[in-house]
C-alpha cells in the first residue's frame, strides 16, 4: 500500500467539522489533541488495510506482473500444455479460480488456488469435476456466477450449486455460457442456442429485488457472430466480450464497449493486435483491483488442445477509453 485507502470513510459530519474549526480558533490546544486522535485513527486504518492486503511477493500467486504485452499466467501452475480458461479472483485477491481440460482420467475440472494465511502459501484444490460453469465473482464477493448457475458465500465456504430462475433463463433451449453482474446487481450474459451463431448478449436489471425480463444490448455491441463471455465493469462503465466480427484478426477476438455520457453504449472496439491474434481469444475480465486484464488464448491447433490463461496490464483498456 503506497497511500491512504480512498475507500476509508471518516465519521465526521459537516457540522462536526465546523464545530472543530470554531473551537480550534478559540482554544489552540484542541488542535493538538484532535490531531493526535486523528493520527491514531489513520494509523489504525492503515494497519488494518495493510494487514488485509497480500505483499508483492505473494500477490497473483507469486507471479511477476506483466507490462503491456500479454504473457501466460502462472506457467506450470495455471497455464500448462493443456486447456485452461475462464479465470477469476475474489475481491480480496486471496482466491483464484479456473477451468482445466485434458488431464488424465478427467474430462474437465474446476480448480481453486487459495492463499493460506498461516503458512503464507497458495494452495490448490479441486472444487468440481467435471467443471460446473464459467466463474465470474460478483463485486461484493458473495456470489460466484457459473453461467446459468451460481454459488453463495457461506461461513464454511461456497454453497451447493443453485440454478437461476426465470425470467433470466426463459427456456430449456437457451444456455448461458457466462454471466457477469455489476455492483447494482444487473446481469449481463450471453444466450447460446444450439446451431445458432447469432445469439445476442443480453442484460437484466435488478428491480425491487427481482430481475426483469432480459433485454438484448444494442447493435453497437450485438453485431457479428458468436457474441460470448461478457464481463461488465462493477460501475457498468464498460463491457468486455468476445465475438467474430469483420474487423477481427481471425478467430474470436476480444472487444470492449464503453458507456457514453448519455447512457448509451459506444460502438465495440477491438482490443488490437497485442491482445487479439489470428487464433481464438476469449473470456476477458479485469482483476478486482483494476490492475490487470485476464483472458484465454488458443496456443495449440484447431482442436483447442492447448489454451492458456494470459494477463496484461489493464492500462491497455484505459488507452482505448474515449476522451470526453
Amino acid at each position: 500500500m503506497t497511500g491512504l485507502d480512498k475507500n476509508i470513510k471518516f465519521p465526521l459530519t459537516n457540522y462536526a467539522k465546523l464545530c472543530f474549526l470554531k473551537n480550534s480558533v478559540q482554544n489552540p490546544n484542541n488542535v493538538i489533541i484532535v490531531a493526535l486522535i486523528f493520527t491514531i485513527f489513520l494509523s489504525a486504518c492503515y494497519t488494518k488495510t495493510s494487514k488485509d492486503s497480500l505483499n508483492k511477493e505473494a500477490a497473483y500467486l507469486g507471479q511477476k506482473p506483466p507490462g503491456l504485452t500479454p504473457i501466460p499466467f502462472a506457467p506450470g501452475l495455471v497455464s500448462t500444455d493443456l486447456y485452461e480458461v475462464n479465470s477469476a479472483f475474489t475481491p480480496d485477491m486471496k482466491a483464484f479460480y479456473f477451468i482445466r481440460r485434458g488431464e488424465e482420467n478427467k474430462k474437465s475440472a474446476f480448480y481453486e488456488y487459495k492463499y493460506n494465511e498461516v503458512n503464507k502459501k497458495w494452495e490448490k484444490s479441486q472444487i468440481a469435476s467435471p467443471w460446473i460453469g464459467r466463474p465470474v465473482i460478483a463485486p461484493d464477493g458473495q456470489t460466484m456466477h457459473l453461467g446459468d448457475g451460481y454459488l453463495k458465500r457461506t461461513e464454511s465456504g461456497w454453497s451447493e450449486l443453485q440454478k437461476l430462475a426465470p425470467p433470466t433463463v426463459s427456456n430449456d433451449s437457451m444456455y448461458i455460457m457466462r454471466l457477469s453482474s455489476s455492483a447494482n446487481g444487473t446481469y449481463y450474459f450471453d444466450t447460446y442456442k444450439e446451431n445458432d451463431p447469432t445469439f445476442p448478449i443480453r442484460f437484466s436489471r435488478l428491480i425491487d429485488g427481482k430481475h426483469e425480463e432480459p433485454i438484448a444490448l444494442p447493435k453497437a455491441i450485438n453485431t457479428g457472430t458468436f457474441l460470448s463471455h461478457p464481463f461488465i465493469a462493477p460501475d457498468e462503465s464498460y463491457l468486455l466480450f468476445d465475438a467474430k466480427k469483420e474487423d477481427g484478426f481471425g478467430e474470436s477476438d476480444i472487444y470492449i464497449s464503453f458507456k457514453q455520457n448519455d447512457g448509451t453504449w459506444g460502438n465495440a472496439i477491438n482490443l488490437g493486435d497485442k491482445i487479439n491474434t489470428k487464433a481464438w481469444e476469449a473470456s476477458a475480465s479485469i482483476t478486482p483491483d483494476g490492475k490487470y486484464l485476464f483472458f484465454s488464448r488458443n496456443v495449440g491447433s484447431d482442436d483447442f488442445e492447448n489454451v492458456d490463461v494470459f494477463w496484461v496490464d489493464a492500462q491497455i483498456i484505459e488507452s482505448l477509453r474515449p476522451k470526453n
